[in-house]
This record gives C-alpha cells, sequence and structure tokens, in this order.
C-alpha cells in the first residue's frame, strides 16, 4: 500500500459511507482493482478510515448528539442488537468475509434487486413516523438488528437500516438521518475492537497512511451527507439499486471472469 492508494480508499469511503451501496464492498473491489493486497492491515484500514466519515455525521450533527438525550436514547437502544451480532461475528467476518470478492458481488446484485423491488411496492403511509424522537423502542431495536445485517460485505449498513425503516413507516428524511446518527457508535465499536485486536500489527508509516485516508474520508463524507439529504427530496433509491446490480455484473464479468 501507498501514498495514492490511502488517498483513492479515503475518497472512496467518504463517498459510499452514507449511500445506500456498500462502502465496504467498494472498498475491497478498490482494493482488488488497485492490485492491493489483502494482509490484516489492509482489512483494519478499510474499517478504520471509517472514522472520518463518522467525524462528519459528528461535525453536522453534534446538537443531536450533546442537547437531545431522546434521539441519544433511540441510538443507544438501535445499537445494542447491533453491537451483540458484531461481537458474535467478528471473527468469521474479518476472516472469511472481508476480502472476499464473490460474497460482494453477491451482495451487492441481490442487494440492487431487494432495493428496487422495494421501492416498486414501496407507498409511504399516512402518519408516518416524522421525528427521529418518535421511534419507538421497539422500531430501534428492529433498526440495529436490521443494520447489523450489514456486516455482510457488500449489503450496505445504510441500505439495511433505511429500508428496514421505510417498512417500519418511518418518513424517508427521518430514517435516513437515523442512519447516519446510528452509524457513529456502530463504527466507533468496530474500529475501536479492531484496534484493540490489531494495533501493535501496525508499522509506523502505516500509521500515516491511515491518518491520511481518515481525512480525505472526512472530506468528502460531509459533501456526501449533504448530497444524500438534497437528492431523497425528489427521490427514491431504484438508481441506487441499478448502480449496485451494473458494477456487481461488471465485476463479476471482467474480474472475477464468471
Amino acid at each position: 500500500m501507498n501514498l495514492f492508494h490511502s488517498i483513492i480508499l479515503g475518497l472512496i469511503e467518504g463517498l459510499t459511507e452514507f449511500l445506500p451501496i456498500s462502502s465496504t464492498g467498494h472498498l475491497i473491489l478498490a482494493s482488488y482493482i488497485l492490485k492491493i493486497s489483502q494482509p490484516d492491515f489492509i482489512k483494519s484500514f478499510e474499517i478504520i478510515i471509517q472514522l472520518g466519515a463518522i467525524l462528519a455525521v459528528v461535525v453536522l450533527y453534534w446538537k443531536k448528539f450533546l442537547l437531545n438525550w431522546q434521539v441519544l436514547k433511540k441510538i443507544i437502544i438501535a445499537f445494542i442488537p447491533t453491537a451483540i451480532i458484531g461481537l458474535i461475528f467478528y471473527k468469521i467476518v474479518k476472516q472469511f468475509l472481508l476480502g472476499n470478492n464473490l460474497v460482494v458481488v453477491l451482495a451487492l446484485f441481490i442487494g440492487g434487486i431487494f432495493i428496487i423491488i422495494f421501492e416498486f411496492l414501496y407507498r409511504e403511509k399516512q402518519g408516518a413516523t416524522e421525528d427521529i424522537e418518535k421511534i419507538s423502542n421497539k422500531q430501534a431495536i428492529a433498526l440495529g438488528i436490521c443494520q447489523s445485517i450489514a456486516i455482510i460485505p457488500g449489503v450496505s449498513r445504510s441500505a439495511a437500516t433505511i429500508i428496514g425503516g421505510l417498512g417500519m413507516g418511518l418518513k424517508r428524511k427521518t430514517i435516513v438521518e437515523f442512519s447516519f446518527l446510528l452509524a457513529v457508535p456502530t463504527m466507533l465499536a468496530a474500529t475501536g475492537l479492531d484496534l484493540y485486536k490489531s494495533a501493535n500489527a501496525f508499522l509506523v508509516d502505516q500509521i500515516w497512511y491511515l491518518l491520511i485516508g481518515f481525512i480525505v474520508s472526512f472530506v468528502v463524507a460531509v459533501v456526501s451527507i449533504k448530497f444524500l439529504l438534497s437528492f431523497i427530496q425528489k427521490n427514491n433509491f431504484i438508481a441506487f439499486g441499478i448502480y449496485r446490480i451494473l458494477i456487481a455484473t461488471i465485476f463479476a464479468i471482467f474480474i472475477l471472469n464468471l
């Protein structure tokens, strides 16, 4: 890995973390295209630079974190099932799923089809929940379970959370913003766990690569968040579903030779 790689991966992370197209999946595919091998450091890098994107959420939504206990409570409740499932399957995911290009391609493709079908069938209910504070505790737990599906690379944490929230009767803007907020403890926990397990294995130059990827990810994520909030004012997620299918198909044909 070199400086160019850390910048490109930081750019991809910041751009894709909050879009329903799987940041982890794109990082794995990008590493494959750039011919970056997948030792433990690269797997850790792909997890840790997500902190840059998460910092963008904190900067943009700090009032909801610090000044609104009701919102913070919902985030904590939703995070609990995600944390439990993540701890249980951490070793399996890092050992067998991260870096597995076939898993990513299948998850991107199937997820794209699911998003398109869902959007064709979806109709917003009258009285859909408009405020994060009004999300019930049961809905928060269910959203945490939905998010945990994204431990499979290529599924997309934001897609799983957003589609789950729409199905539960939340307004589109409400669940999109909640997915931003829920990402903060989720990715902090994932990064903390990975650092605890792997920090001693990092070399000094690798730490610099992490820092650069972090900074690039943060800057791009701020733009990406604002783009998504603007996009959903007039659009659904069918375009993202089509994109997922196209990129999965191209990757499968030209790189995996399927």
